[in-house]
């Protein structure tokens, strides 16, 4: 097969559906970013066998698809299917699927002997030393929580959220409310008669302290937090 084209495939009723894809092209419609399908397909058309040039039956599509229509049918396969990908496109997917699991791991977890967060170049270099296998297309965060278990067994390491309880300044409680947003989840909130805003926000612990620096810039260091034990 032509390394300008690749594969993506489904399984359906005991069947399997192929289609020939622009690798790029597929992998951005595949990461939902909206590209036209008639740019993704190499070829229009739907195979049972793409590498032997096997094409499939209308009476099977409509059957398992409910439609002949090329276009349609190919989304699917995209969407809910198997994309094949380039030896680089998974060493890229992977690269930035590490920076966000590590990321992950250090905003959200703690060592319970000093409870300060731990440096990201540790969390990589204990990623290495346990040969943590990433997936290109798993979500991040679900990744970073079985990694974490296996961290376990080679550092002291926890998961652990704060609750603060917080109070922004009337004149600016409207600008600083959507930082807030960003970094926690608000538990409890209330705008006051006075124009101030005060809630209660759980945190991942890592972020805190970026917190309160961003709370403080905005708020000219006016904004009042306090960790609820």
């Amino acid at each position: 097969m032509s390394g300008k084209f690749t594969t993506a495939r489904i399984s359906i009723g005991g069947e399997r559906f192929e289609i020939l894809v622009r690798p790029e092209p597929a992998l951005d419609y595949k990461m939902g970013k909206g590209i036209p399908i008639s740019r993704v397909l190499a070829i229009e058309e739907i195979y049972t066998d793409a590498s032997k040039g096997t094409k499939a039956s209308s009476e099977r599509l409509s059957k398992h698809f409910g439609t002949t229509d090329v276009f349609e049918i190919s989304k699917r396969i995209l969407e809910e299917g198997e994309l094949q990908i380039t030896t680089e496109q998974r060493r890229r997917l992977i690269e930035e699927k590490r920076r966000q699991i590590i990321a992950f791991i250090s905003k959200n977890c703690m060592d319970p002997r000093t409870s300060a967060p731990h440096p990201p170049l540790r969390i990589e270099q204990a990623l290495e030393q346990i040969k943590a296998a990433i997936h290109p297309f798993k979500d991040a965060e679900e990744q970073a929580k079985e990694i974490i278990e296996k961290l376990r067994a080679i550092m002291p390491i926890r998961i652990e959220t704060l609750k603060v309880a917080i109070k922004l300044p009337p004149a600016d409680a409207p600008k600083a409310y959507g930082a807030v947003k960003g970094y926690g989840n608000i538990v409890r909130e209330e705008w006051q008669a006075d124009g101030s805003w005060v809630g209660l926000v759980e945190v991942p612990a890592g972020l805190y302290g970026p917190m309160l620096e961003k709370l403080g810039s905005l708020t000219q260091g006016g904004v009042q937090a306090k960790v609820i034990k």
